[in-house]
């Protein structure tokens, strides 16, 4: 069962994958030729030698953009099977296709939002090459901090709801991981390297776009793999009920 539902997971990537591919060509490449270009421009002006063109700018939003959504969406929409199999039944008495929904909203919100409001995607040009290593470390730390955040509000909701209903516990619990998550982000170092004359609508609509990228993604996941899953699941009782028949 958990090998139908990780194939299952695998090919709502690929949809996903394809969308997001598209939207990201369209809405995407064009942004990011606009902040290439304030970056050649910076360059020129101060006097520096253009690096040479490695890979072409037509491969890489082409082929390797396809390339690399498409290996990350198929790694998550795995991914967001397992999961699936691991909480349905043991944590989740909603239909296959509502449980999709709640992993999906929990893992857009967790992983995507949250790390975003504190370090959001930045295009071309915007960024000190010197701190790369250190801005990675604190995104993947926020995201990494979210995560745990989120487990330990839905324990947290569990261990309420028999003492105060469902509703009671689960707004308790949201506004826990509301109010840890703000003070996490208070404390941790802020990152603005933004260059003065740097395109703010550019920026803007860079990280819009991202985000943008991400909703596609969990709610074709959601979506797509919910309903294999449910037709997978509802598939497997009555061929439980036939085998038993012929017993």
């Amino acid at each position: 069962m958990v090998g139908n539902l990780l194939l299952r997971g695998m090919l709502a990537g690929v949809v996903a994958g394809v969308l997001v591919f598209a939207f990201a060509h369209i809405f995407g490449e064009p942004l990011v030729d606009q902040a290439i270009a304030f970056e050649e421009a910076a360059a020129q002006a101060a006097g520096e030698t253009a690096e040479p063109e490695i890979v072409s700018r037509a491969t890489q939003a082409g082929l390797g953009l396809l390339t690399g959504v498409m290996a990350y969406s198929i790694a998550v929409g795995g991914l967001f099977a397992l999961v699936f199999a691991f909480i349905q039944g043991r944590f989740s008495n909603l239909s296959a296709r509502g449980t999709c929904a709640v992993i999906a909203v929990a893992a857009f919100v967790a992983i995507v939002i949250v790390p975003n409001i504190k370090y959001p995607a930045n295009p071309p040009a915007v960024g000190n090459p010197d701190t790369i290593g250190v801005r990675t470390e604190l995104f993947f730390l926020m995201i990494v901090v979210s995560i745990a955040a989120l487990v330990a509000a839905i324990a947290l909701a569990r261990r309420l709801t028999p003492r105060f209903g469902m509703w009671n516990a689960a707004i308790a619990a949201g506004l826990a991981y509301v109010g840890f998550i703000g003070l996490v982000q208070y404390l941790l170092p802020p990152i603005n390297e933004v260059p003065e004359n740097y395109s703010a609508m550019v920026l803007w609509r860079f990280r819009t776009t991202t985000i943008g990228m991400h909703a596609i993604l969990w709610g074709v996941l959601g979506l797509a793999f919910g309903a294999l899953a449910e037709r997978k699941l509802g598939a497997a009782p009555r061929l439980s009920a036939r085998a038993s028949v012929f017993h």
